[in-house]
């Protein structure tokens, strides 16, 4: 038995990256996990490989409507919904503020915070109703500093973060943990179009500087147990050594 054996576990963009590995994970760990992404061939063959434990849903983190139908599939199909993890984000298209297209900006948004936004608003009744649930986002250092060519990207993550105060502020009453994830670059696609892009000094890091997905997702199990209560409503930091030694990746 571990800490969520039993525990049934939804992750948006659960395609490639933190998502997969994430859910690869928890499975491993005894948890049904839900895995959602607009790419339903992806998490059609990740949940295939997990086996039954494991239900693929499409959904578009932008469309409240099919948020929420992911949701309650979710609770259908397993009979409870235990843990939600906000992954899905975009960084393209990465330009210049004064040259950004506005509609790609604003569907930035509609990913990065908004989809966090369906996701806590169509699981925390859920949650709420059974006494309990832990909701993370994942976050950014882009949450907190200004990049070039980032402006949708900052702000979008900067909005997320503070959505994950709030929800912490209203739903801890209620038995809900609620946490922010900040993974520092990690070896994903996104990173490849970062470096794509040659714009702002993380476009110049090489790819032995990021950290393996598994990193993340080790920390986001980690922070589902009683160890990681001390900071419920906060932002960890996964560069921060003394996470990574609680979690045992020192």
């Amino acid at each position: 038995m571990t800490l969520v054996t039993g525990k049934t576990v939804l992750i948006t963009g659960a395609s490639r990256g933190i998502g997969e590995a994430a859910a690869r994970l928890f499975a491993a760990e005894g948890a049904n996990v839900v895995l959602t992404a607009r790419s339903k061939g992806a998490i059609d063959a990740i949940a295939e490989d997990i086996g039954d434990s494991a239900l693929a849903i499409a959904c578009d983190v932008s469309r409240y409507d099919e948020v929420e139908a992911a949701i309650n599939k979710a609770v259908d199909h397993f009979g409870a919904l235990d843990v939600l993890i906000g992954n899905a984000g975009v960084i393209e298209p990465v330009a210049l503020l004064s040259e950004s297209d506005p509609e790609a900006w604003g569907h930035a948004i509609d990913i990065n915070l908004k989809g966090v936004y369906y996701g806590m608003r169509a699981a925390m009744p859920i949650m709420q109703k059974a006494g309990g649930g832990t909701i993370i986002t994942i976050s950014s250092g882009a949450a907190h500093n200004a990049l070039e060519g980032w402006s949708h990207y900052c702000a979008s993550k900067a909005g997320a973060a503070m959505l994950t105060k709030a929800a912490h502020v209203e739903g801890a009453e209620h038995g809900l943990r609620i946490m922010g994830l900040s993974p520092g670059t990690v070896a994903t696609q996104m990173q490849r179009e970062i470096k794509a892009s040659g714009v702002n000094v993380v476009s110049s890091l090489n790819w032995e500087d990021h950290v393996p997905p598994e990193w993340p997702a080790r920390t986001l199990l980690w922070m589902c147990s009683k160890e990681a209560d001390q900071h419920l409503g906060q932002e960890l930091a996964l560069r921060d050594e003394g996470l990574r030694k609680a979690v045992g990746l020192l």
